[in-house]
């Protein structure tokens, strides 16, 4: 089996020389793809590929047309908005993530930008502390759990929701649960955002719940750039001049905030949730590790198109 590793942002050398050493001593053929310019050149790069491993990459349906030998698509990471599920599940491609393998990188920056903020960007000017504020994660899997633990060793109060789990699961990940998706935000200091774009989550965080934070509270978007309605969160910064945001995914009026709120919005020059060299590894292995799998046994533990 042809085993193609297409990545527009490339992993590290040493990833890339990792994962060509599980597939190639799993008996398939290996081939990297890396720093296409254009979507058509993946489009014709798949022809041949039995198995794809992806990063941010956008396999749509014209991709899986294209690649008429496909059977198994893994995303490096864990959110996969970026594979056209139901193409591939007419096409018969198994779909796959990793979670977790990028999520201690993930939770480690939503701390970091947490206190990048706090203390004015690390500008002159006075800061505060996070020690005794309180944080509500929205979304409680791998990653906000690992933001709970962390904020918590920091001294904060960790409150948390999320619609697939109990009050007792929240709980039990050490986090108190929220009443409502509107009680965390009105009670917390930092909001720390793991949801998933999906057609319920998309433009789901606007005016309305932002403008319920406290005085002086900090949003905080380490998870997709869809969730957030970006007209709302403008205005909700334009009338509440005490309010910041903090993001590793870029919103489409960037410029116009920062010009507008100054050191009250940041963003980072590009996504760097899982920008670590551990967790670049750890997902290129996994995904590799799970496609031989899948060749030798059909294991499907991580399929998201079922």
């Amino acid at each position: 089996m042809k085993v193609l590793l297409a990545t527009q942002k490339p992993f590290s050398a040493a990833a890339v020389a990792a994962i060509k050493d599980i597939v190639v001593n799993a008996g398939h053929e290996f081939a990297a793809f890396e720093k296409y310019a254009e979507q058509s050149d993946l489009v014709a790069a798949v022809a041949d590929a039995d198995a794809l491993i992806i990063r941010s990459d956008k396999v749509t349906a014209e991709v899986i047309a294209a690649a008429k030998n496909l059977k198994i698509v893994v995303r490096a990471g864990a959110g996969f908005d970026n594979v056209d599920l139901e193409a591939a599940t007419k096409a018969g491609v198994i779909v796959m993530n990793t979670p977790g393998q990028n999520s201690n990188a993930v939770a480690e920056l939503a701390i970091a930008m947490m206190i990048f903020m706090a203390r004015t960007q690390f500008t002159p000017a006075t800061g505060t502390e996070i020690q005794g504020k309180k944080i509500g994660i929205q979304a409680f899997g791998n990653v906000g759990r690992l933001v709970g633990k962390k904020a918590e060793a920091l001294g904060m109060e960790v409150m948390a929701i999320d619609p697939f789990l109990t009050d007792e699961q929240i709980i039990a990940g050490g986090a108190k649960p929220a009443a409502s998706l509107e009680d965390l935000y009105a009670s917390c200091d930092y909001v720390s955002v793991h949801i998933p774009a999906t057609p319920q989550t998309v433009g789901s965080i606007g005016y309305d719940l932002i403008t319920k934070m406290p005085k002086g509270a900090t949003l905080v978007n380490t998870a997709r750039k869809e969730v957030i309605d970006e007209a709302g969160l403008e205005k909700a910064l334009e009338d509440r001049p005490d309010l910041k945001y903090v993001t590793d995914v870029a919103p489409d009026n960037l410029a116009v905030l920062q010009e507008k709120f100054g050191l009250r919005v940041f963003a980072t020059p590009k996504k760097m949730g899982a920008q670590s060299a551990e967790a670049n590894i750890n997902a290129g292995l996994a995904a590799a590790r799970q496609i031989v799998g899948y060749f030798e046994t059909g294991c499907t533990k991580f399929q998201v198109n079922k």
